[in-house]
């Protein structure tokens, strides 16, 4: 069940948007997700719940795996800011050795880009996503700015091993500072929802009661969720301009989905 204290009424900020950390409770709804945004503010209940910074520490979980190149750090520092476009460079070999591509958008096989593997990526710009087979099908892994210098870096611990990444596109929508979403308790965005709009190492430990999740709808930005939690397993990258932002079935989170369980879910950074 779900925690016992909640706030009767709450306040909500001058902005309109809740404490950073906090997971957003509603009611059992049946509505479809188009008619969230006219719901009533005194109707949603707010759990007092622990940060996800807590959690992560708790977790002994580290936000960010990757490690940005000289340059891109250069640009940081001296607030210029990161170029608008997407660009990701691809390795035919380990620690960024052999033949290499660079790309600005998506590829959907490698081998007609003019590579037979992938082995190392560095990502110089925007938020990417890889696929295990052509034709965007298969395993996702997540590919934020930074540099990845074997398979282990960007695998996310899946429950199985392969080393195949042979389609990859840029994840247009991320936006970390506005992302949002709605999950809900079973399939058709039925059940108990809730919303979500910060990082969250482990979802029953800040107020999910269950290891899965039904359905969900994206309302804006893109979130990257785990199988288990502190960010590790299976990979499903989800996104508001994808079927509308509207994941009705588990089936529909990837062509590898076998399974509702759903236990960290996390903005996708950009």
């Amino acid at each position: 069940m779900w925690g016992k204290s909640y706030c009767a009424r709450t306040k909500v900020l001058h902005n309109g948007r809740a404490p950073r950390g906090a997971l957003l409770v509603s009611p059992y709804k049946t509505e479809a997700p188009g008619s969230l945004k006219s719901s009533s503010r005194d109707s949603v209940k707010r759990v007092s719940l622990p940060s996800s910074s807590r959690i992560s520490a708790k977790l002994g979980v580290k936000m960010h795996r990757t490690t940005r190149s000289p340059m891109m750090q250069t640009l940081v520092n001296s607030g210029m800011g990161i170029a608008p476009f997407f660009k990701v460079t691809v390795f035919e070999q380990e620690h960024f050795q052999g033949k290499c591509q660079e790309f600005t958008s998506e590829c959907c096989n490698i081998h007609e880009c003019g590579l037979d593997i992938i082995r190392s990526i560095r990502v110089e710009s925007g938020a990417w996503v890889g696929f295990e087979h052509h034709d965007f099908q298969g395993q996702q892994f997540i590919l934020e700015r930074g540099e990845y210098p074997h398979w282990d870096a960007y695998s996310g611990s899946l429950s199985y091993h392969v080393e195949r990444l042979m389609s990859l596109r840029p994840i247009y929508c991320a936006s970390h500072m506005s992302s949002r979403m709605m999950i809900f308790e079973r399939e058709n965005f039925m059940g108990r929802s809730v919303e979500l709009c910060d990082d969250y190492p482990s979802l029953q430990a800040m107020g999910w009661s269950m290891p899965e999740v039904g359905s969900m709808h994206v309302q804006c930005g893109a979130f990257v969720c785990y199988q288990f939690p502190g960010y590790r397993g299976q990979q499903y990258i989800m996104e508001c301009e994808r079927h509308s932002g509207d994941y009705q079935h588990w089936k529909n989170w990837g062509s590898h989905c076998q399974t509702p369980q759903i236990q960290s879910i996390r903005r996708i950074q950009h």
